[in-house]
């Protein structure tokens, strides 16, 4: 589980970068309607499903101490109730 929780740490700060660089240009082709130059339909299609892979990974990310905190809660217990 380790594993997994670093790398998709590294994954989503990385694919961050290019996700963000990519919204003001999208932004400024949508504003000038293509006037100075226009981008290839499947730049807009990769630019969702990287921000679909940031929204899921950001929540997992965001869940990861919670779901540690409610498993530490069971071994403890399961600990507890092998003392006795």
């Amino acid at each position: 589980m380790k594993f997994f929780n670093k790398w998709s740490r590294k994954t989503h700060r990385w694919v961050s970068v290019p996700t963000f660089a990519s919204i003001p240009l999208m932004l400024f082709v949508k504003i000038t309607k293509g006037a100075y130059f226009t981008l290839p339909s499947g730049i807009e299609m990769a630019q969702q499903l990287l921000i679909f892979y940031l929204a899921l990974s950001g929540a997992y990310l965001y869940f990861i101490p919670y779901i540690v905190k409610k498993q530490r809660a069971k071994r403890k217990k399961e600990k507890a109730n092998a003392s006795r």
